[in-house]
């Protein structure tokens, strides 16, 4: 009996193996873009040049972007020729490890989506081969996904923020736990500052020097050794100031992580 046990996991298992493997990507959802061409001509933050992607999901476009010649990073946009605002970048896959011309971006039948600089070195990867991908989409709220056949997201962007914080996007304890600034305009690394969800508070560092936290008047109880954050929700509001900035207004609650912005935090 035990054997017959055994030997029905075990099967399952090498059927759930096998299941998995053969989801492919089906051919017309696979791409493979070539950073070439020419340059587009609407205002973008930083003042770069810059080529936009496919596909293009309102108001969010996949681009290699530079700010120093020969220089790219793969950003996602986010903005409309109808803006004022200068378009700004919300979302870097290879902030720190540039590639340059002849850069490719592409999606195999295998899952994984890839940029590769022009001889062939990988400068960043989602790591999805054979995971069950069979599709890629930008959504309506700037989450980059890689798709299951049920719909489940294999991979998103939203589980690697680089300075901004997107509505229904999160930092959580156990997951991403912060936003890090850029170096400068010309330069896409990381910088000095980070916006950092710990247990016991929120934090805002210059290097590792904590200069700001946040506190919790109304919640004694995390002074207590075991009780920690895992909830805080920040809603937008209006302030004296111009158009370009925005207040947050914090709600504190010690259940579920939902932390949410449409602006930078630096």
């Amino acid at each position: 009996m035990a054997f017959s046990s055994l030997s029905l996991i075990l099967f399952f298992f090498i059927f759930i193996s096998f299941a998995i493997s053969d989801a492919v990507v089906p051919p017309a959802d696979t791409f493979r873009y070539v950073n070439q061409g020419d340059f587009g001509e609407l205002d973008s933050e930083y003042a770069p040049t810059y080529r936009p992607l496919p596909p293009y999901t309102f108001p969010f476009q996949l681009c290699f972007y530079n700010t120093t010649p020969g220089v790219y990073t793969l950003s996602l946009r986010m903005g409309t020729r109808r803006d004022e605002a200068v378009m700004p970048w919300v979302w870097d896959a290879n902030r720190g490890n540039p590639v340059g011309e002849n850069a490719t971006f592409s999606l195999g039948s295998d899952g994984n989506l890839v940029l590769a600089d022009g001889d062939g070195r990988i400068a960043w990867q989602t790591n999805t081969a054979n995971k069950g991908v069979v599709g890629f989409a930008i959504l309506s709220t700037g989450n980059i996904v890689l798709r299951d056949s049920k719909g489940g997201f294999v991979w998103q962007s939203f589980d690697s923020p680089t300075d901004t914080l997107m509505f229904g996007q999160s930092l959580r304890i156990g997951g991403p736990t912060k936003l890090v600034s850029r170096a400068s305009i010309t330069n896409n690394v990381n910088g000095v500052y980070s916006f950092v969800i710990e247990p016991k508070r929120l934090g805002l560092y210059y290097k590792n020097m904590l200069y700001w936290a946040s506190t919790f008047p109304a919640f004694p109880e995390l002074n207590q050794p075991n009780v920690t954050i895992v909830n805080t929700t920040f809603d937008i509001v209006e302030t004296e100031y111009n158009n370009d900035f925005n207040a947050l207004r914090h709600r504190w609650e010690l259940t579920t992580l939902l932390l949410s912005s449409s602006e930078y935090p630096f």
